[in-house]
């Protein structure tokens, strides 16, 4: 069983920014490897404390054995990070999903590429009992640390039981949770659970809820167990939307993490302020209004405007922008200019 290092859990615990890696395409539809690696190398640049590949952002097709890209993103991503030597903690990442067998594969082939977690994907396992999943879950866990995956049923998600995740997060091996529900009450079930099991210093909550990135993070939640108060908070985040404006994601969390070392109304008042903000900007990157219909289109479309990708191409030629989402897209840009690191990207894209 391959295990994290006390370096890496404690570099999760500590919280940090984790993008979705994307998918850097040419017009036919075939990889350009020059920006797929420039894409790690801006994430390396920015302050990122990981990056997760193989995910959703990164797009499902690179497993259809036609298009059989799934080895090569991991690969690249896995040789940029270990070029770059650094000398602080980085967390490598690989999306996970499937079948048992195919599960068990791609996490074998994590290992074998130097990553550090698997990201377990409960997609498409809409008829298998809660049991099965977790069976599936232990079955991975023996070959590399998981980082739990809770996905809103609205892209392929589904909604478990408080039973499920109290016994999801007492596998051992299970290290890292990212709660994309979208859901406050699903939300708490996972944070209730895991302040139930004793682990809640072992297991290491991250927010995927991009509705809510923001009050995710400030918020402690405090629940009675044994007749003591147990505290639980998400630490950072794993998401599509720090695929882009990545350097200022990196800034807002460590204002966060500085509120709530030292919490006073005023900078509270300035985080819920910039909270809608930055919901504003992820309903236009994400498409909410059409069922997500454009979400990678939309994180595409904003590195495409940086110049880190030449066109917003998806693997699917369905995958395209919604109508008016560029022009969702340019109001963000006009109203919240401070959210963006377009300068810090020109200035990377300069000197490489």
């Amino acid at each position: 069983m391959n295990t994290l290092t006390a370096e890496l859990k404690a570099h999760l615990h500590t919280g940090v920014v984790i993008p979705a890696h994307p998918l850097a395409l040419f017009e036919n539809r075939t990889i350009d490897e020059e920006r797929q690696r420039l894409l790690t190398k801006y994430y390396l640049a920015s302050g990122a404390g990981g990056i997760a590949v193989a995910v959703h952002s990164t797009q499902f097709e690179i497993r259809d054995p036609a298009i059989n890209l799934f080895e090569t993103v991991l690969q690249w991503a896995s040789e940029e990070v270990a070029r770059a030597k650094l000398t602080r903690p980085f967390i490598k990442i690989a999306g996970i999903c499937g079948f048992t067998a195919q599960a068990e594969k791609e996490a074998r082939l994590a290992v074998q590429y130097g990553y550090d977690m698997g990201l377990l994907s409960m997609g498409g396992l809409q008829n298998w009992t809660e049991e099965q999943i977790l069976e599936r879950t232990r079955i991975v866990a023996r070959i590399l640390p998981v980082f739990g995956f809770y996905l809103q049923p609205s892209v392929g998600g589904r909604v478990f039981s408080y039973d499920f995740w109290r016994q999801f997060v007492e596998i051992e091996n299970v290290m890292a949770i990212k709660c994309a529900s979208f859901n406050r009450y699903q939300t708490l079930d996972v944070m209730r659970a895991l302040a139930n099991s004793g682990r809640s210093n072992e297991v290491a909550m991250y927010t995927g809820n991009d509705d809510n990135i923001v009050n995710d993070l400030m918020t402690t939640y405090r629940f009675p167990v044994n007749g003591e108060t147990v505290e639980v908070d998400f630490k950072g985040g794993l998401l599509g939307h720090w695929a882009v404006w990545t350097q200022k994601a990196v800034q807002l969390l460590e204002e966060i993490k500085q509120y709530k070392q030292n919490p006073n109304p005023d900078q509270a008042d300035a985080l819920l302020s910039k909270a809608i903000k930055v919901t504003d900007s992820n309903a236009a990157f994400f498409d909410p209004a059409h069922q997500f219909h454009g979400c990678i289109p939309g994180i595409h479309e904003v590195l495409r405007r940086q110049g880190l990708l030449k066109g917003i191409w998806c693997l699917n030629p369905n995958e395209v922008l919604s109508p008016g989402q560029k022009e969702e897209i340019d109001r963000i840009y006009r109203d919240y200019p401070e959210l963006n690191d377009d300068a810090f990207v020109s200035d990377f894209l300069s000197g490489r």
